[in-house]
């Protein structure tokens, strides 16, 4: 029988640890007897951020010595005696006493009470004390800046001033926990993501797992990386809702994109889907395809087979490997929303916004447009 109450302090431990191991919220439920609401109402409080345990420093008085202290005053030893004894400084015992009612009314416990509390820090998140500054995050984000291109901004566009200069991580935590009471909540659908909940590096996606016969990233020719040689590519879903999802794939050294529409998100689509752009490029421009271990993936021997083009898999949850999809993937939310049916789009369609994204200039590539780059490498096979 599932139970509501509150969670111990063991628990809440649990809850968090399983959480940054990439466990499910149903999991974890599961195993506690709870409710999953009641661990979703856990991770959203902070955003999915967990929160710092406190711990007193050890430069601090603990109750021990205050009540050691507080024998030593009703005795009527002097501050220097019982601090030697303590082996503390006068100066710490001094301010001890004075702060906490002097000789006649000092008491450990209400002593240790009171530093408890001041040791919260009710501090202000700098983005809710610095007015300025916020209103400068806050119009960068409804422009679609990233937190991390609007910190280095900042520290270029104010190098003096250390008010109007802050961390990406700062930021990410005031659109997060919404207790900090800084940025604006709804900011927060501004990131390329749109979460407003943070998830965890552990975390691993529905539908991923062991795909046979994968040949690993490690094994990937040395000439990839480098993105001298063209024809290596980078390929994964973008998904919608109903399981809806456009087929991506992106040229490492032009950044030329092609898309392709997918009836479904089965391993026989994906295959059916590629085999058929794949087969209409040059010889010279089909290499390799680096994937993650999605299970669309499950025939990429079939795939191999029928097009000559070896698949390479990611590692584990590094989406990194890949960075140059990752990316491209991001500017195809601006044409393909999160949780809108990509069915309805049809392949004329999605050329056009390949077409569209291939003819933007881009400054990895000098300000030449990845289309321009793509026919030069066409030019240059034999």
């Amino acid at each position: 029988m599932r139970r509501r109450r509150r969670f111990t302090g063991a628990e809440r431990a649990e809850v968090w640890n399983r959480i940054r191991g990439g466990e499910s919220v149903a999991a974890i439920a599961s195993s506690l007897g709870r409710y999953p609401s009641a661990v979703r109402a856990l991770q959203m409080a902070t955003g999915g951020v967990c929160p710092i345990e406190r711990r007193r420093s050890l430069r601090a008085l603990s109750l021990e010595e205050r009540e050691e202290a507080s024998r030593g005053l009703a005795a009527g030893q002097s501050l220097r005696a019982i601090a030697r004894g303590l082996r503390r400084a006068p100066s710490t015992l001094s301010r001890e006493v004075r702060h906490n009612g002097g000789r006649q009314r000092y008491r450990a416990c209400a002593a240790d009470r009171r530093a408890d509390r001041q040791a919260r820090r009710p501090k202000m998140a700098k983005l809710a004390r610095c007015q300025p500054l916020r209103l400068v995050v806050e119009a960068k984000l409804e422009l679609r800046w990233s937190p991390q291109q609007i910190s280095r901004w900042l520290a270029v566009r104010y190098p003096e001033d250390p008010e109007m200069q802050v961390s990406h991580e700062t930021i990410y935590l005031s659109l997060y926990v919404q207790g900090r009471g800084a940025l604006r909540q709804e900011l927060h659908r501004a990131l390329r993501t749109g979460r407003a909940l943070r998830r965890p590096k552990g975390y691993l996606a529905p539908g991923q797992g062991h795909i046979p016969n994968m040949v690993l990233i490690s094994e990937r020719p040395p000439e990839v990386e480098d993105r001298a040689v063209p024809g290596h590519w980078e390929g994964d879903l973008v998904m919608g809702c109903r399981k809806t999802c456009i087929g991506t794939l992106v040229e490492r050294s032009t950044r030329y994109l092609l898309l392709m529409k997918l009836e479904k998100n089965t391993a026989e689509a994906v295959r059916t889907a590629m085999t058929e752009k794949v087969r209409l490029l040059p010889s010279e421009l089909k290499r390799s395809i680096t994937w993650d271990r999605g299970t669309e993936m499950a025939e990429h021997l079939k795939f191999s087979v029928a097009t000559g083009v070896q698949i390479y898999f990611c590692d584990p949850r590094s989406p990194w490997q890949r960075g140059t999809n990752e990316n491209t993937n991001g500017l195809l939310r601006q044409y393909f929303p999160k949780g809108t049916d990509l069915s309805v789009h049809s392949q004329a369609e999605l050329d056009a916004v390949a077409q569209e994204l291939n003819g933007r200039p881009r400054q990895t590539l000098g300000w030449m447009t990845p289309s321009q780059r793509f026919a030069e490498a066409v030019a240059a096979t034999p």
